[in-house]
């Protein structure tokens, strides 16, 4: 049954790849399309993989390259933005008892591995290529590609990204809105005592944070007021950084040392955005950001976008019948799930935007966490 089945998914990150490693396993012929000419395999810093990541890792078969790459560690502290430590916290084992509460690592090695289990899998691939128009009648999807070229497929799976041109082609109007918040990020050593993530609320910044990424390696980040992307020369980027982490005491003084080429750091703004009607339009269903993203004050983005291709890939391969109903229960199975991340995310970081100093950070972190234990 599905060995007769083709799928276009369009967009090779998280959620694209994951979810071609799991039809490809079933046998069913998958084509990916990436815009990148480089499948954004250098693009980042570092990425936060909590428990409930790493159990889709798991079942993508990457496991063990992930945890051989990256840095675990099982709690958070919460620190002044002196340094002093104010609470250490246990995180919960999303991902189960076997499995790290959370592996940092540096995400360009997290998106090669996925890479590497994609050719693996005897995927078709075409990179620095782009979806133009979807025809759609009962039976399927006729696709026509940037490069002239055109496809027929049983479904099309839009995993673009936040600003999802497929999502819009297939006429669902939801879009990313800014939350107030930007984010610096910047790759650098590890400072000999950061053996978790530690976190700073107030100070110059409305967060400082770091996240250990392996033996020798760390990404650390401050969160301040979103600004106009161009009034801030990218030549000035370190210098913009250092503005912010060098009032911070712990570890950030040599954080910040490091914190000298403009090139390796990364601002972004923060956005939210959920679809809350139905994520599909006839035989084209959105997965991963392009169907919703929160800010990472809970580190959930990847997370949730791989939970959306196990859901997504289990339906599909073990249904004869792809239809309105089984998008249907995708959708309902991941809004559940979904919504609360979101909903919790923005609320960390709308306290820090309306100086509330009395919130329960902790506390809506565990039980957000808790939520996510159970299997998605």
């Amino acid at each position: 049954m599905n060995r007769d089945r083709t799928v276009l998914v369009v967009g090779g990150g998280a959620a694209g790849n994951a979810v071609t490693i799991l039809l490809r396993r079933a046998g069913i012929a998958v084509d990916l399309i990436e815009a990148k000419d480089d499948w954004n395999a250098t693009r980042g810093s570092g990425i936060t993989l909590q428990g409930n990541a790493l159990r889709v890792l798991r079942e993508l078969g990457v496991w063990e390259q992930v945890e051989a790459s990256g840095y675990g560690f099982g709690s958070v502290g919460i620190t002044a933005p002196d340094g002093t430590v104010l609470h250490v916290q246990d995180d919960l084992r999303t991902g189960g008892d076997d499995l790290p509460a959370t592996v940092g690592m540096q995400r360009p090695r997290l998106q090669q591995i996925l890479i590497d289990a994609v050719r693996a899998s005897g995927a078709s691939v075409r990179l620095g290529t782009t979806a133009e128009t979807f025809d759609q009648d009962a039976d399927g999807v006729s696709v026509r590609f940037s490069d002239g070229t055109e496809g027929r497929y049983d479904l099309v799976v839009a995993a673009d990204g936040l600003g999802s041109a497929t999502r819009a082609a297939i006429g669902i109007t939801t879009e990313p809105e800014p939350t107030g918040m930007a984010i610096w990020r910047v790759a650098t050593p590890r400072p000999a005592g950061v053996t978790r993530t530690d976190l700073a609320y107030g100070g110059p910044a409305y967060i400082a944070g770091y996240c250990p990424t392996g033996e020798d390696s760390i990404y650390a980040y401050v969160v301040e007021g979103n600004r106009d992307r161009a009034a801030i020369p990218p030549d000035t980027y370190a210098d913009e950084m250092r503005r912010l982490t060098r009032h911070y005491g712990g570890h950030w003084p040599e954080i910040t040392a490091h914190i000298t080429d403009a090139a390796r750091v990364n601002y972004t703004w923060f956005d939210r955005m959920l679809v809350e009607g139905s994520w599909h339009r006839g035989r084209v269903v959105l997965a991963g950001d392009a169907a919703h993203c929160c800010p990472p004050t809970l580190a959930q983005g990847a997370a949730l976008s791989m939970e959306d291709a196990l859901v997504l890939a289990e339906l599909l391969t073990s249904s004869g019948t792809w239809d309105d109903a089984l998008f249907q229960a995708y959708h309902e199975r991941r809004i559940t799930r979904v919504r609360p991340v979101v909903e919790a995310s923005v609320q960390i970081g709308q306290w820090q935007l309306d100086g509330v100093r009395d919130a329960d950070v902790p506390g809506l972190m565990a039980r957000t966490m808790t939520l996510l234990r159970e299997q998605p």
